[in-house]
């Protein structure tokens, strides 16, 4: 008689093309952690209401300050304007939590944006990112969905 111990031919063929398709299927709160944005609650891609980040000095002349806690990235031009931009990344979702200079990096698949003007510099990312509303309003810095 044979011996069954090992696994057949047949029975590793069979797992293997059923991996992929399970690792699409989120089980028990796994999936595919590094094509969506982090777990847990975060903060919406872009805010729904007006929203104080701080003070308006926090962005000088020609550079930029990322708001993690509020997903969104505030430029000021040398001039002194301000931009704001959603700092959610348009290839899949992930919250952008690195900003070089006036570029943001995308954690999960390396996407990078200007800053300054919200548009692609590096793919995978093609869409540029979305433009917020953005004042200085009595010494302080408010962002708020684009009217």
């Amino acid at each position: 008689m044979p011996d069954r111990s090992s696994a057949s031919r047949r029975t590793i063929l069979r797992g293997a093309a059923l991996a992929p398709a399970a690792a699409l299927v989120p089980a028990a709160g796994l999936g595919l952690a590094a094509c969506s944005p982090t777990g847990g609650t975060t903060a919406p891609a872009t805010p729904t209401a007006p929203v104080e980040l701080g003070a308006d000095g926090e962005v000088a002349k020609g550079s930029a300050k990322l708001y993690r806690d509020h997903n969104v990235v505030v430029s000021r031009s040398a001039s002194g304007e301000l931009k704001a931009y959603s700092s959610v990344c348009t290839h899949a979702g992930c919250p952008i939590n690195k900003l070089d200079g006036t570029t943001l990096i995308c954690p999960c698949h390396g996407s990078e944006f200007d800053a300054t003007t919200g548009a692609v510099v590096r793919e995978p990312a093609t869409v540029p990112l979305s433009e917020l509303s953005v004042k200085a309003e009595n010494g302080r810095i408010v962002v708020g969905p684009r009217a």
